[in-house]
């Protein structure tokens, strides 16, 4: 019976290794305090809103007052997609 050839398989060079690059991390300080400022104050306007039965925080506004307290909150959410 004939002898099978022995194939030599080369020896594993492992890839060049990248430079690590520093990762630049940005100081982001801020966003804590103002989400949670839009989110106060949002929640602040709604409630003076109605507690003092629509004449507080801008008069002219009447229930449009709603929308902005929601869209000082939805500012807040907006700026806690900053947070890391």
């Amino acid at each position: 019976m004939p002898k099978s050839r022995i194939r030599k398989k080369a020896d594993y060079t492992p890839p060049v290794a990248k430079q690590a690059q520093a990762i630049k991390l940005t100081n982001r300080a801020w966003v804590a305090p103002v989400m949670l400022a839009m989110f106060l104050i949002g929640l602040a306007w709604i409630v003076v809103f109605y507690v003092t039965d629509g004449s507080l925080p801008v008069d002219s506004l009447d229930n449009w007052n709603i929308v902005v307290g929601f869209g000082f909150i939805a500012a807040g959410f907006g700026v806690s997609t900053q947070w890391k």
